[in-house]
């Protein structure tokens, strides 16, 4: 059973279930080599398996604690861009987190929900 049926069992309704678990876009193709020409996401779990070399994503507009995530399928690194004017990890402000071939990262929206903290798969 998955958990958004799980959910409904327990009296959630269908829409509340739903938003609760999130959505998930497959088979996404990263774009463009910089923050503006990225592929702009707009799913909770985001799977892309389209990597060409030094191309990317953008993360959706987040609130404080919300989080993203990214599955790299692909052949080479992801890289994944903040915001504009935010930074993932310690990085500088718009720079790129790299997310390498067959990894995947969780985003979560900080204090600031322009930045983020990312927790990469080993």
């Amino acid at each position: 059973m998955s958990m958004q049926q799980a959910l409904m069992a327990f009296g959630a309704p269908p829409f509340l279930a739903g938003a609760i678990v999130g959505d998930v876009a497959d088979s996404l193709t990263a774009t463009g080599s910089t923050q503006g020409t990225a592929l702009a996401l707009t799913a909770n779990t985001n799977i892309v398996t389209t990597t060409a070399a030094s191309t990317g994503v953008l993360l959706p507009v987040m609130q404080t604690g919300d989080m993203v995530e990214v599955v790299n399928l692909g052949a080479n690194s992801l890289s994944v861009y903040p915001r504009t004017g935010g930074a993932i990890q310690t990085g500088a402000a718009n720079a790129a987190f790299a997310v390498g071939a067959g990894k995947s990262a969780f985003f979560t929206a900080r204090s600031n929900p322009l930045n983020a903290a990312a927790f990469l798969s080993a």
